[in-house]
């Protein structure tokens, strides 16, 4: 089983996602540094955030290919 995501963090990443999606990859380094360029919030969410749309984009290219 894995970790819940709280609702902050699932509708900030699809916001972000949703606006910019050229940015992100499946690769968590670039993403968490796109997600503090997009964004002003502390360590820990900024993680979680950026966790999740690589989880995102993972999904997505899967379901693509």
């Amino acid at each position: 089983m894995g970790r819940v995501k709280t609702l902050l963090v699932k509708r900030t990443a699809r916001k972000l996602l949703e606006r910019h999606p050229e940015k992100f990859t499946d690769n968590f380094e670039s993403n968490k540094k796109a997600v503090s360029l997009a964004i002003d919030i502390n360590k820990k969410i900024r993680n979680s955030v950026a966790g999740y749309i690589t989880r995102l984009v993972k999904q997505s290219n899967k379901k693509n290919k």
